[in-house]
């Protein structure tokens, strides 16, 4: 009896195992990682009666929605937003703040992804992902695969290309519009791949800006052919950067740019979806696709219409500073330079006169807010104090290796501007709502409107190709 007891037992457990097995989502064998630059809500509801049935609608019916979709930092631009896509995490762990910083050593703006150790594959621009601090969801794949899995990176835009793919990737390719041909870097190849050489010969010749998403479609398909995605059980990667940025020239032409931009769209979901789904199965790719969370907007006459609105000088704010400083605590040059909104001190003399450091930023943040136009002042040590789950936006941007000793915060409708190189920062609160959408990979369509991140799209990707997040994500993946 004994026997026949513990036989049953196991039976059922065996029994009970086997269904619970059948429950578990089977892992994609290819995931498609879509991030549409300055993708907007608004404007695609707006067409929806125009798409056909196997772009956005087809998306939108049998995806996951996520309508509530924003960044957990700011500012944003297009480098930034697709970073932090790819780490799972924000500029404060990653590093990437923009497409440019100032490099402190020689006070001059340098881009995120120059790397003068890495020449280019049909292009003169030498790059590579080094100032990623973090590792990235392609990244985590090739080290969890043994470097088995096949992972690319494709965009029109060198940053997107190169930040999407992350460190391991097996190629990041972009657009060279001077030698009219997609390229890369030797950091990934010594030299272009067959398939892409053979890709240039051929299909390059007419390429022009209003068909760029459209390549966009065609390289990733022969990508996907030529290297085998998604053809067995070891999960594969695509990272894309589509394009749906408006110029505000006039108002009309911004409505046709709109219209075109968003058709056009619809139809390349539809051919790259369609056609990947017919290769490698309904079932085996999982497409995440969402926005880089922000928009070019174009900029009004606001005292046309009496709104306040006026401008300030940040060169000269930093004079009046450094003035203050030296009457505190003698002439000398405190004021190192200035990028944006930011304000670099002189560290190394600070140090030589053996001054406060603390003293002088609590000092010079009393002196800022003062000034018209200022809203609020940052220091540094203010932000590096900040914890993650105080919600910052702006702490979760701020990177001590990148940004400056203080943080200006222009009031709404303010212009900051340098006279000494135009560069110019507009201060707007306006949020820009875009969505996170999971379609494929035997998902069930549904649409939530719960707020979420972007940062938890990379554990979302991991837990469902079965690897562990980037190393600097701590968010929680979302649920579908």
């Amino acid at each position: 009896m004994i026997r026949k007891y513990i036989t049953a037992t196991i039976l059922a457990l065996a029994s009970g195992n086997v269904m619970y097995s059948q429950e578990i989502m089977p892992k994609p064998r290819l995931v498609i990682n879509i991030a549409i630059d300055q993708l907007r809500n608004d404007y695609i509801e707006a067409l929806l009666p125009r798409y056909g049935e196997n772009g956005f609608k087809k998306l939108y019916k049998n995806g996951v929605v996520y309508t509530d979709a924003h960044y957990s930092f700011a500012p944003i631009d297009r480098a930034s937003a697709i970073t932090a896509i790819a780490t799972g995490t924000s500029p404060y762990d990653n590093s990437i703040t923009g497409f440019q910083w100032l490099d402190r050593s020689t006070l001059i703006p340098v881009c995120c992804i120059d790397d003068k150790n890495f020449d280019g594959v049909f292009t003169n621009e030498s790059s590579s992902p080094k100032n990623i601090a973090t590792s990235t969801i392609n990244d985590e794949l090739k080290v969890t695969s043994d470097g088995k899995a096949i992972v690319y990176s494709i965009a029109i835009q060198r940053d997107a290309a190169i930040l999407a793919g992350g460190h391991a990737a097996d190629g990041a390719i972009w657009y060279n519009p001077d030698n009219n041909c997609w390229c890369s870097s030797k950091y990934y190849f010594k030299k272009a791949p067959n398939w892409l050489e053979s890709y240039n010969l051929l299909n390059v010749k007419d390429f022009t800006n209003n068909d760029a998403n459209s390549n966009i479609t065609n390289v990733a398909l022969q990508c996907i052919n030529a290297t085998g995605m998604g053809m067995d059980d070891i999960p594969d990667m695509l990272s894309l950067t589509y394009d749906a940025t408006i110029t505000y020239d006039s108002d009309k032409s911004s409505q046709m740019q709109i219209v075109n931009t968003y058709l056009q769209l619809d139809k390349e979901l539809d051919k790259l979806t369609s056609a990947i789904e017919e290769k490698v199965g309904k079932g085996n790719v999982l497409f995440v696709i969402t926005s880089t969370g922000y928009s070019n907007i174009k900029e009004y006459d606001y005292a046309k219409y009496n709104v306040p609105s006026k401008t300030m000088y940040i060169n000269r704010t930093a004079n009046l500073l450094n003035m203050y400083l030296g009457a505190i605590y003698g002439m000398d040059q405190y004021i190192e330079s200035c990028f944006y909104n930011q304000i670099f001190l002189n560290i190394r003399q600070i140090d030589q006169k053996k001054l406060s450091l603390g003293d002088i930023l609590t000092r010079a943040q009393t002196f800022l807010i003062q000034i018209a136009g200022v809203k609020n002042v940052y220091t540094s040590t203010n932000l590096l104090i900040l914890s993650n789950n105080e919600s910052s936006t702006l702490r979760n941007w701020f990177n001590a290796d990148r940004c400056g000793d203080l943080i200006l915060e222009v009031t709404p409708g303010w212009k900051l501007l340098n006279e000494n190189n135009l560069q110019q920062y507009i201060s707007r609160e306006t949020l820009t709502t875009f969505p996170i959408i999971f379609y494929g990979g035997g998902i069930l369509g549904k649409t939530i409107n719960t707020p979420v991140t972007t940062d938890r799209i990379a554990p979302t990707i991991a837990k469902a190709i079965r690897i562990r997040a980037p190393n600097g994500c701590s968010k929680s993946p979302l649920e579908y």
